[in-house]
Formats: C-alpha cells, structure tokens, sequence
C-alpha cells in the first residue's frame, strides 16, 4: 500500500510540475526579456576567411582558404576585450555570452569583433600590419526548449592598419 501512495504522490508532483513551468515562464516573458537571461545566452559566431577582408572572394568559398587559428576578440567601449575565440581549422568561432551581463542593444551599438592575428599569418603576400574588425548584427533567436538563443554574427569584416 505504501508503494501505491507513492506513486499517486510523485504523479501529483509530476501535474504539479507541468502546470507551473507554462505560468513560470509566462511570467517571465513579461518582464522586458528577462527569460533570455534566466533561461538563455547569447552567441556571436561565423567563419573567418583568409582574404584581406576576412570573407568570401569572388571565386566562391570552395577557392576562398579560411583563417585558423586567429585570435579572435570581442570588444566593447573603448577597445576592452570582453571575450576571446580561436578559430577552428575551418575558420569557425563561436563566443557565448550570459544575457544578464551584457545588453544585446549594447553589444550592437558599442561593440566589434576584432581578428588580432595579423593576416600575414595565414598569407604571407598580405600585409603584416593589416587586422580586421566587425561590428555585430542580429540574426534571429533560437529557442532549444526553455532555452532561448539570441544569435550574432559579423556584420562584415574590414580591415584596418594596426
């Protein structure tokens, strides 16, 4: 008899459970974005390529060779580094970000992605005091469960003479 009174108690917590988790997150909604900080993250992403712009040439991204290994910051205000990523061997990065220490209207307005590593180091024909900057844009939010995901990604890379 015992094991019966458990069950109908943890199938009770279970419905409990169930019925508060829509009103928790109605609740949260409601308070200016706050469940993307609570229950979420932000990720800045993209692929770095080996050109004097960072992106794709002309000839297409089959013929455009990618940038590994770059040191990769974002940067807010007046040049503070905030977060860093290294490229992968297809020239991927990925910074992730808590929503509750950063404003996404902040990050887009004040702050860029910065390539610290000096192009000449994936090819030595361009120049060794050239560097490339982005700012950031929006592209969207994801939702992974509870789970929501603003995504950034590189406006466009430039480059500048450091």
């Amino acid at each position: 008899m015992a094991s019966f009174k458990t069950l109908v108690f943890v199938s009770l917590l279970v419905i409990a459970a169930l019925a508060v988790v829509p009103i928790a997150k109605a609740q949260l909604g409601g308070l200016g974005g706050l469940t993307a900080g609570l229950l979420g993250l932000i990720r800045i992403q993209g692929t770095l390529f080996c050109t004097a712009n960072g992106r794709v040439s002309n000839a297409g991204a089959s013929l455009t060779p990618v940038f590994p290994n770059a040191t990769v910051q974002l940067q807010c205000g007046s040049g503070n580094v905030v977060s860093t990523a290294i490229t992968n061997t297809s020239g991927l990065f990925s910074i992730v970000l808590d929503p509750l220490q950063f404003l996404l209207s902040s990050l887009l307005s004040n702050c860029k992605l910065v390539v610290s590593t000096p192009l000449s180091s994936c090819n030595s024909s361009l120049s060794g005091t050239t560097i490339l900057q982005s700012t950031l844009q929006l592209i969207g939010t994801t939702l992974a469960g509870l789970l929501s995901i603003i995504n950034l990604i590189p406006a466009g890379f430039s480059p500048i003479i450091n």
